[in-house]
C-alpha cells in the first residue's frame, strides 16, 4: 500500500471515529439529556437515534420505567409508644428528567437516598398517630396512600419523581417486645387454663357429691327394703313355725334338738362336758325324747 493508501485508510478511521462520537442512541425505556462543557443544553430528549458535538457535547440517559427501591428495616413508635420493626419498600418513575438531573445530578443513588429520606420520615409521622391495630390492618391501607400523597407533594417539583406506590412488606415486634409478648400470652392463657381446671374441678365435686348421695339414699332405701323383707319372712317362718309345733310337738322339739347337735357338734375338735342327765341330751336317750 502506497502514502497514499495510508493517507485515505487514516482519514477514512478519523472520519469513522467522528461520526461515532457524533451520534447516540436513546432506547424506548430511556429519556436523555445533552451537556456542553458540563452545562445542560437540552432535556428530556426522546428515544432514537441523536447527534452532537464530537468532544464538545456529552449525552446522558435515564431509565423512566417503574423502579422499585427497598427500605432498610426501621423501628417506629405507635401512639401506644410500641416500637415496631418495619419493612417497607417504594415505586417510584421519573416524571421530568430536567428537574430529575438538576435535583440529583443524573444520580440514581442520590434520588433514591432523598426518597428514602421522606418516606422513612412520613412513617414515623404516620405511626406515630395510629395504634398497632391500626397500623397492622385496620388502617394500612389508608396509611400507605396518605404517605404516597405527601411524598409526592414535593418529589414532582423539587426531584421530578413520582412515587407511585409505598408498600410495608412486613411489620414485626422488636426480639425483646416478642418474647415479653410470648410470656404474656402464655401466662394468659395458663391463667385461663387453670379457670377451666377450676371450674371443671367445681362441677366434678358437684356431680360426685350427688352421685354420693344417690347412692347413699339407694343403700338406705334397699337396706330398709331388706329389712321388711327379711322381718316379713321372719314373721312367716314364725307363723310356719308355730302352726308346725302346734300340729306334732314331739317331731318339732326333736328337729330344734338335732339342729342344736348339728350346730353344737359341727367341728370335731369340739369338746362338750355335760352331765348324762341333762336335758339337752334326752334325745340321744331316748328317741322320743321323754325325761326320765
Amino acid at each position: 500500500m502506497g502514502p497514499k493508501g495510508i493517507l485515505g485508510l487514516a482519514g477514512a478511521l478519523i472520519i469513522l471515529l467522528l461520526v461515532s462520537a457524533s451520534v447516540y442512541i436513546i432506547p424506548e425505556t430511556h429519556r436523555g439529556v445533552l451537556l456542553r462543557f458540563g452545562e445542560l443544553v437540552e432535556t428530556d430528549i426522546p428515544a432514537g437515534l441523536k447527534f452532537k458535538v464530537p468532544l464538545i457535547d456529552e449525552s446522558r440517559t435515564f431509565d423512566i420505567r417503574v423502579l422499585t427501591t427497598d427500605l432498610p428495616s426501621r423501628q417506629y413508635l405507635t401512639v401506644e409508644k410500641k416500637p415496631l420493626d418495619v419493612n417497607s419498600y417504594i415505586a417510584w418513575q421519573i416524571r421530568d428528567v430536567d428537574t430529575f438531573y438538576r435535583a440529583t445530578g443524573g444520580d440514581e443513588y442520590r434520588a433514591q437516598q432523598l426518597l428514602l429520606s421522606r418516606v422513612d420520615n412520613g412513617l414515623r409521622d404516620e405511626f406515630g398517630v395510629r395504634t398497632m391495630h391500626e397500623v397492622v390492618s385496620g388502617q394500612r391501607d389508608e396509611l400507605m396512600r396518605i404517605l404516597r400523597d405527601r411524598v409526592n407533594e414535593t418529589s414532582i417539583d423539587e426531584f421530578g419523581i413520582e412515587v407511585i406506590d409505598v408498600r410495608v412488606k412486613g411489620i414485626e415486634l422488636p426480639g425483646q417486645v416478642s418474647q415479653n409478648v410470648f410470656r404474656r400470652m402464655a401466662t394468659e392463657r395458663e391463667k385461663l387454663a387453670q379457670e377451666y381446671r377450676s371450674r371443671g374441678q367445681e362441677l366434678a365435686e358437684g356431680i360426685r357429691a350427688d352421685a354420693d348421695r344417690q347412692r347413699t339414699v339407694v343403700l338406705a332405701e334397699a337396706f330398709a327394703e331388706a329389712e321388711t323383707t327379711r322381718g316379713e319372712g321372719d314373721g312367716r317362718a314364725a307363723t310356719i313355725y308355730a302352726e308346725s309345733y302346734g300340729e306334732n310337738e314331739a317331731f318339732y322339739r326333736f328337729y330344734r334338738s338335732l339342729q342344736a347337735y348339728e350346730n353344737t357338734f359341727s367341728s370335731k375338735d369340739d369338746i362338750l362336758v355335760l352331765d348324762s342327765d341333762s336335758d339337752f341330751l334326752r334325745f340321744l336317750k331316748d328317741s322320743d325324747g321323754q325325761r326320765p
